[in-house]
């Protein structure tokens, strides 16, 4: 599973007059991870109420945001300002995603640095994923995807 956040104490955030989104969560690190409404979904738990499929909200230049509804507020008994303790984790992104990374693990493989990416923790492998995924442009693609080979090489000396 690719989790974004696991066993997190996380604060829940109250918005008067903001419709579905009055109460929600503010889910650290995930700033950098690409898409649009309705293409970012994650399971996971809050407390002990297990989710699944839940939106998260884009944001401009910030950390990404989950609403929380009533159903979930009732049933851990909590509300604005209480933490609660958070696992995430993203559903299979669309296939243009898989897709993208599979051009990286290609990338990896024609330079003989992917069994060495593979036996990094999974979190730094996460990291270069989402690294590489971020660039702005193809070029800047490139340039992290050929930074990241020479740092597995490195690692294998």
């Amino acid at each position: 599973m690719n989790f974004i956040v696991e066993n997190e104490k996380l604060e829940i955030q109250y918005i008067l007059g903001n419709g579905a989104w009055t109460y929600q969560l503010i889910i650290p690190n995930t700033k950098n991870i690409k898409g649009k409404w309705g293409g970012l979904k994650v399971s996971g738990k809050i407390d002990n109420f297990e989710i699944k499929n839940k939106n998260l909200g884009p944001m401009k230049n910030a950390d990404k945001k989950m609403a929380l509804n009533s159903e979930i507020r009732n049933s851990i008994g909590k509300g604005a300002g209480d933490l609660v303790n958070v696992t995430l984790y993203l559903e299979n992104q669309n296939k243009e995603k898989n897709n993208e990374n599979e051009m990286i693990f290609e990338c990896f493989k024609d330079a003989e640095v992917l069994n060495i990416f593979y036996k990094l923790k999974i979190e730094e492998q996460n990291e270069i994923i989402q690294n590489i995924n971020s660039s702005a442009n193809e070029n800047q693609k490139v340039e992290k995807i050929v930074k990241f080979i020479a740092k597995l090489e490195q690692i294998n000396q």
